[in-house]
């Protein structure tokens, strides 16, 4: 072997290396992830018995009001437990969901009240939005809503009914409650950033993934407007994969699936609206491509993809608008080149 040789093989190693050991690759992704999720699990181990049990025995007055009701409804749906999941977890979800996008699509198709338009992120996008593309996303988003959606609960009831009945008598306590919906949310910025992620791979973006990016400027209704492998595995598997693993209550799946829903509605809506959970993170995902893949943002700070995001004016609105003046107005963009606004 020559000596020129040998120095090739050397720099092909070292830059072998180098690929292994940079930020934000597979396995350093893995690494951070794992440290995530292990702190999680120690964070709901150490507080779920002192600051949990208080709040527990704040809302314990009126524990027997939400049994009262269950018990009734419970007692109705004798024998029918099947019928009483999908009302809860199909029906109770899906109008929540069609509910608060009916607001918003009013708005999106009129421009109309001003009082909300005045809050829109992208002010230059959507001003009406554009019926026929409205028109064709709507159509996706019956089609995943109906056919997927539905036909993955139906799946999830029956798994979860190898453990138990989810329609229980008795309701969960306040205290297991919210130690599962910590539980789903920890799952499911995981699983949605990482599958996420892979749907940016270049031949799954071009195949499946770039149809979500059709819509730079987002409205609420295209968060589940996706081909239909990404809609199964990006947003529904980190969604009920949670209640499945634990075996949850039907009531404690139905206000899980209501909160995803909404919660995924208000990131993709293009309004930053008064005391909502800011949507400049996700906005700014469709905006750019190629930052900000998570749910809270959490795996996205520890594997450097929302670097491009924290350097920009929209990572400075990305706070709780506690007020009435638009964050556009009190914190304006600034025209300087070069520079992202």
């Amino acid at each position: 072997m020559t000596p020129e040789s040998r120095t090739g093989d050397l720099r092909g190693v070292a830059s072998a290396s180098r690929q292994e050991e940079a930020p934000g690759g597979l396995w350093d992704s893995v690494k951070k992830a794992a440290v995530v999720i292990g702190s999680g699990i120690l964070f709901l181990a150490a507080f779920g018995n002192s600051l949990t049990w208080h709040l527990q025995r704040f809302w314990g007055a009126s524990g027997d009001f939400w049994q009262d009701l269950w018990t009734k409804l419970h007692v109705t749906f004798e024998g029918h437990h099947t019928a009483l999941f999908y009302l809860g977890t199909m029906l109770v979800p899906t109008l929540a969901f069609w509910g608060a996008n009916a607001l918003l699509l009013l708005v999106d198709t009129t421009g109309k009240p001003a009082f909300i338009t005045r809050y829109r992120i992208q002010v230059d996008k959507n001003n009406p939005v554009d019926k026929q593309k409205l028109i064709h996303a709507l159509k996706t988003v019956l089609f995943n809503h109906l056919c997927i959606s539905g036909p993955m609960l139906v799946g999830a009831y029956q798994l979860m009914t190898l453990r138990g009945d989810p329609c229980d008598p008795q309701l969960p306590t306040f205290h297991r409650a919210l130690m599962e919906l910590a539980f789903f949310s920890i799952l499911e910025e995981l699983i949605f950033y990482y599958s996420h992620r892979l749907f940016h791979q270049p031949g799954l973006y071009k195949r499946f993934h770039k149809q979500h990016h059709e819509w730079t400027a987002p409205i609420g209704i295209v968060c589940i407007y996706a081909h239909p492998l990404e809609h199964i595995i990006s947003n529904m598997l980190p969604v009920i994969l949670g209640p499945v693993v634990l075996a949850s209550h039907m009531t404690t799946t139905c206000l899980w699936l209501c909160t995803a829903l909404i919660s995924t509605t208000i990131s993709h809506c293009g309004y930053h609206l008064p005391f909502l959970p800011s949507p400049e993170f996700h906005d700014f995902h469709h905006l750019r491509f190629n930052q900000c893949f998570g749910v809270f943002g959490v795996l996205d700070r520890l594997h450097g993809t929302d670097a491009k995001f924290r350097l920009t004016k929209q990572y400075e609105r990305h706070s709780l608008l506690t007020g009435l003046t638009p964050l556009r107005d009190s914190i304006p963009d600034t025209p300087t080149k070069g520079r992202d606004l």
